[in-house]
């Protein structure tokens, strides 16, 4: 009885050990494709960062644009003595 017990229990690790081996052995074409993916998606994410940069930069200058036409407007008001309400 104890032989069958043992016999048992070594069959039961080796196929536990095949089976997590088994588990372990990824495919290759999946890691490709996994690799492929996340590559593509950093790619994607450095596109964005590049197009946050320039919208930031069309941004900043509308804001200069915007300023000097607020100067100009604010000059002429006081020329002619109209107030501007803040």
């Amino acid at each position: 009885m104890p032989l069958r017990l043992v016999a048992r229990c070594c069959s039961i690790v080796v196929l536990s050990g095949a089976a997590a081996l088994a588990a372990g052995c990824a495919n290759p074409r999946a890691e490709a494709n996994t690799a492929q993916a996340l590559n593509d998606a950093a790619n994607e994410i450095s596109g964005l960062r590049s197009d946050v940069a320039d919208l930031q930069t069309r941004l900043d200058s509308l804001r200069e644009v915007v300023a000097h036409q607020d100067t100009t407007i604010r000059r002429i008001a006081a020329v002619y003595n109209v107030p501007i309400s803040q």
